[in-house]
């Protein structure tokens, strides 16, 4: 998906909410079966058929099983653009479920922008921004998509949905209704970076 993306740019709305979609269910079903996934980003997605229009979780590399309802974690493994705020801020634990609905939001952004909401050559100004939790969606994304964007990348972790939660989001019917008209695609400097290798990260890549 990451490599699907770069060449595309960005991705229509429609295209965008199919594949989503199929992204969101994954993530919902692992968490209604007591795993977590962690490390959650789009090259963990690839697709399994040669239209593109089906996409399969590669691996479960990564993932933690949980019991009941606890799905505290303190591994601090993970890609710096998709790390959650609460990861970098906290010494002691935070909820896994919570942590990959943010990596979520982070993976719709990019299908919908081309490039990651928080985005800096510089390791720690990155993590800087993650932890204010500040980013701008470009005009050309409709009021649903920004909507549900919004909800994933909250600040505070009990705010956002849950993956579940993400299946029932407007958006999804939206970009299906007739009349519906995707904006025109952006600019062509908004892509998705490589992974710079020399990062200065030694517990995060992607």
């Amino acid at each position: 998906m990451h490599s699907y993306v770069r060449s595309r740019k960005r991705l229509r709305e429609e295209e965008a909410s199919r594949l989503f979609k199929q992204i969101v269910s994954a993530v919902a079903h692992c968490h209604q079966s007591a795993i977590v996934l962690g490390d959650l980003k789009l090259r963990k997605f690839v697709f399994s058929t040669e239209e593109r229009t089906q996409l399969r979780l590669e691996s479960l590399e990564d993932t933690h099983i949980i019991k009941g309802e606890d799905d505290a974690l303190s591994d601090k493994h993970g890609c710096p653009a998709y790390v959650s705020p609460e990861i970098l801020n906290t010494t002691g634990t935070y909820s896994g479920k919570a942590a990959d609905v943010w990596s979520l939001g982070v993976m719709l952004y990019t299908l919908l922008v081309g490039r990651y909401p928080f985005h800096d050559s510089d390791p720690s100004a990155l993590f800087s921004k993650i932890r204010r939790g500040q980013f701008c969606i470009p005009d050309h994304i409709s009021p649903k998509a920004r909507c549900l964007i919004r909800s994933l990348l909250r600040r505070e972790p009990s705010e956002r949905l849950t993956a579940p939660e993400i299946l029932l989001h407007p958006w999804f019917e939206s970009v299906l209704e007739p009349g519906y008209v995707d904006s025109e695609m952006g600019t062509s400097d908004q892509i998705v970076p490589e992974y710079q290798e020399d990062s200065d990260v030694s517990s995060f890549f992607c």
